[in-house]
């Protein structure tokens, strides 16, 4: 089968970043398919990122390179980094945005700084990281280059990691941070859908009344509905709406979810 090089960015499509990264790779590995997970990260947003690599590569074919740049330290002292795990290999800054995909896609097994520049591109632009060194060294390994010609091993304990999200349980709920908000509105939680199992049909998200169901029509139009979404999250969602402009919340706030008293 030919390679598959995955690549989620903050770019945007406005401008030519994303197509010169597909032209770099096409470049030194013009079999492989490159899969667009997205390029609308918001800039510079690393924790926004990380949570959709964590939630999207397990859906990707396993052993591809994943490749991910939401990187605001670019030419600072971060290190350019590949990480090894049992379903494939990511490439990226060393600022958080990898770990949690890889902790997805079963672990880090190794960890490898892009110090080898011989399989970067020249001259290395300071600010542009995505095209002369992620790119390139993304099309190297999916053509067979191995992990250990990239550079210098990094001890696994050492890789930096976000903070992790807070999610409280209390007697009569969950205080849960927002993780994501999607193009719909919808408001995913980091809590798991089975802490609000023993609450009740009946909720309150903020002081707003809301249903727990399975599906966006459980409440009539314009109602809240809290549910386990596609990635095994607890979300509120409105049928027929958004819930982050009915809540005023956005990724980072804490949400409260609570039994109808």
């Amino acid at each position: 089968m030919d390679p598959v090089i995955s690549l989620t960015t903050d770019y945007g499509l406005a401008d030519g970043f994303a197509g010169v990264c597909h032209g770099v790779i096409a470049g030194i590995a013009p079999t492989a398919r490159v899969i667009d997970v997205t390029h609308e990260v918001p800039p510079g947003d690393v924790r926004r990122g990380a949570h959709v690599l964590a939630q999207s590569l397990p859906y990707l074919p396993a052993g591809g390179v994943h490749v991910g740049v939401v990187d605001p330290g670019v030419g600072t002292v971060r290190h350019p980094l590949a990480l090894a795990t049992p379903r494939g290999v990511l490439i990226g800054p060393d600022n958080g945005l990898l770990v949690w995909a890889a902790e997805a896609l079963g672990g880090v097994t190794q960890a490898i700084a892009l110090s080898n520049d011989a399989w970067h591109r020249h001259p290395v632009s300071r600010t542009f990281h995505g095209r002369d060194v992620f790119a390139p060294v993304a099309a190297h390994v999916a053509g067979g280059v191995a992990l250990t010609d990239l550079g210098d091993p990094l001890r696994i304990g050492d890789l930096v990691r976000l903070p992790e999200p807070r999610v409280t349980a209390v007697d009569d709920g969950v205080d849960a941070e927002v993780l994501t908000v999607d193009r719909f509105g919808n408001v995913q939680l980091a809590a798991s859908p089975s802490l609000l199992d023993e609450l009740g049909e009946k909720l309150t998200v903020n002081g707003w009344d809301a249903s727990r169901g399975d599906v966006f029509a459980t409440a009539p139009t314009g109602g809240l509905v809290v549910l386990g979404d596609s990635a095994g999250r607890a979300a509120i969602t409105v049928n027929g709406g958004s819930a982050a402009a009915v809540l005023s919340v956005a990724p980072g706030d804490v949400v409260r979810v609570r039994a109808a008293g």
